[in-house]
């Protein structure tokens, strides 16, 4: 079966050559600790940095016009700061490439930002302006979401939250690649990517990842029932 997304990308000297297939309605977490290489492959993919070929349902995303680009792919960067104090709808709007009120309306009351519609974005707490950039991301309903730690800075009940739409999402024929911090959540997800020095040294189940060597290695810690412990032959290494 033809992959949702099929891609060969490098960003010398942060990614190696990378060769990866997600198919239609895949959740694929991507985890490793600092300068591993999950924001370079995320950037890379959504061809904002880096060489390569990106295909998403057959069709180069680079070739493709604006608008047909939107509906391919969006990238949700791990910064949360917005500079121009546009109201949390208008943000949510520019996701899209004309005015659709119902879209915006679903989106506002699916992030509950209703009560934050006309505040200015800059006036918002880091969590709330994670909600309203994930709403622009989710806007044109692209068939691959491309999204760099979308659960930082949100509450436990958010983080919950905003995975049951990304489920959703996926269930309705889009894909996601999702760099994760919280190593907890693995288990919503239907395959792990384990990077380290720029490349992707496991790609498993959720269920194989922590029993790994590489894990291990790469982490510095090893599964100790319903918590970690230092690997006897690593030091402790962020998994952010």
């Amino acid at each position: 079966m033809t992959p949702l997304l099929d891609a060969a990308v490098a960003q010398p000297p942060r990614l190696a050559a990378t060769a990866l297939r997600i198919a239609v309605g895949e959740r694929v977490a991507v985890i490793g600790p600092n300068g591993s290489g999950k924001t370079s492959l995320l950037r890379a993919l959504g061809q904002i940095e880096g060489t390569g070929l990106v295909r998403i349902a057959g069709e180069d995303v680079a070739a493709a016009a604006p608008a047909r680009r939107r509906a391919l792919l969006s990238f949700l960067p791990a910064a949360r700061e917005v500079a121009w104090p546009i109201p949390v709808r208008d943000v949510i709007t520019l996701g899209l490439d004309r005015p659709d009120l119902a879209r915006v309306d679903e989106l506002l009351s699916a992030l509950d930002l209703d009560a934050l519609a006309e505040r200015p974005i800059d006036t918002l707490s880091t969590g709330e302006r994670a909600r309203v950039l994930l709403g622009r991301a989710l806007a044109p309903r692209p068939r691959m979401l491309l999204l760099d730690e979308p659960l930082s800075n949100l509450d436990p009940a958010w983080a919950l939250r905003i995975l049951d739409l990304l489920q959703t999402a996926a269930e309705r024929g889009s894909a996601l690649l999702l760099a994760l911090h919280d190593l907890a959540l693995l288990h919503r997800f239907d395959r792990v990517l384990l990077m380290d020095k720029g490349m992707v040294v496991l790609d498993s189940k959720p269920a194989e990842t922590f029993a790994s060597a590489a894990f291990a290695q790469v982490f510095g810690i090893v599964a100790d029932g319903p918590g970690w412990r230092l690997s006897p032959a690593e030091g402790p290494r962020s998994s952010r």
